[in-house]
């Protein structure tokens, strides 16, 4: 009887200590969850346009994506934003903004560039419509990498700069200086990606007449990625957003100099039309891959290519929304020029980057 006494003893203190109460995750250390292997996409329906930034404090990662409606009922995200500890396994944390900036009257929220800049948060971001006169480039502030996001106003507009469809905002910090660049496809002669330098707190362009073109008008969504001595330009062309139909590609060209000249494999210059090397195009499987993040190097120090891309067999969500999901893949290096397995989407069991 003592011993029977003492077994039901044991269970009611044990049940008292349960708890259906979920801990708070931004409040507790997380435990290593590094995978062995993955298989794209690592994130779906929708994030379009990623951009990934890892928090100092915490180790998570954070991307953020186009505004989209993912057809799920909940509407249209306002740069949707999910978290990682590994690159693999996301989860929604939430939206940057709880309404649109008001510097313009009408459109979208697309293309945010992330990026910590003197301590906190800064969030790049287009506002557009498709076929916009003036379209812009505005930038919100946080302190916390899921906000809230205080909106400081446009840094720029197509008209101010002389740059039609002036979207696709990237920012670059090198030894203290900052730089902005941008650029959206437009058969006008001044169309192209362009850089400039940035004031020093981020937030403006002091003068937006010393603006650089790098690369012509048939590219988009620029991302430059410094390696010893050269400076690497990954940007997009094709169609983005025809769900199956899309033929986006990411090409790749490299410099010694921030500002260009960017030459591709054959020496040819991309601020002519029609050059670049070919990094990544679609499959079987994946159409339009395309306006990628930047690079994150695992604990490893390989290096690893988020962007995103369109099942063929499913094209849209029912929103009428392309269904643009998340993908990684392995970047490797060979004479000094980066490389994709294959140079298309992988869709096979990878393995997965190695973080601790």
């Amino acid at each position: 009887m003592l011993i029977y006494n003492l077994l039901v003893v044991l269970l009611l203190l044990a049940g008292c200590a349960r708890t259906d109460e979920q801990p708070d995750t931004d409040d507790v250390q997380q435990p290593d969850t590094s995978v062995a292997t993955y298989t794209n996409p690592v994130f779906e329906p929708i994030l379009a346009d990623p951009t990934v930034v890892r928090d100092p404090e915490t180790g998570f990662f954070y991307a953020y994506g186009t505004q989209d409606n993912w057809g799920d009922g909940q509407g249209s995200r306002l740069v949707p934003i999910i978290r990682s500890t590994n690159l693999v396994d996301w989860q929604v944390v939430g939206q940057a903004f709880e309404q649109k900036p008001s510097w313009k009257e009408d459109g979208g929220i697309w293309a945010p560039d992330i990026n910590l800049v003197n301590g906190k948060y800064h969030l790049y971001y287009a506002y557009s419509t498709w076929g916009d006169p003036n379209p812009g480039i505005g930038v919100a502030v946080a302190d916390q990498p899921t906000g809230p996001f205080t909106d400081h106003g446009k840094v720029f507009t197509s008209e101010e700069v002389d740059v039609p469809n002036s979207i696709d905002a990237f920012y670059f910090e090198e030894e203290g200086e900052k730089y902005l660049f941008w650029g959206s496809f437009s058969n006008a002669p001044t169309q192209g990606t362009y850089g400039v330098k940035m004031a020093d707190d981020g937030l403006s362009v002091p003068d937006l007449s010393q603006k650089v073109k790098i690369a012509a008008g048939d590219y988009e969504a620029v991302m430059i990625h410094k390696r010893g001595e050269y400076y690497y330009f990954f940007g997009s062309k094709g169609s983005c957003c025809e769900g199956a139909d899309s033929k986006y590609h990411v090409l790749v060209a490299r410099s010694e100099h921030l500002m260009g000249p960017y030459v591709d494999k054959a020496g040819y210059a991309i601020t002519d039309r029609g050059k670049g090397t070919l990094f990544m195009e679609g499959n079987a499987r994946i159409a339009g891959p395309g306006h990628n993040a930047r690079l994150i190097a695992d604990d490893e120090g390989t290096d690893w290519f988020l962007y995103h891309g369109i099942d063929r067999a499913k094209g849209k969500v029912s929103s009428g929304a392309s269904r643009r999901m998340l993908l990684l893949d392995k970047v490797t290096w060979r004479d000094g020029w980066p490389e994709i397995a294959g140079g298309v989407p992988s869709t096979t069991p990878q393995a997965a980057p190695v973080f601790q």
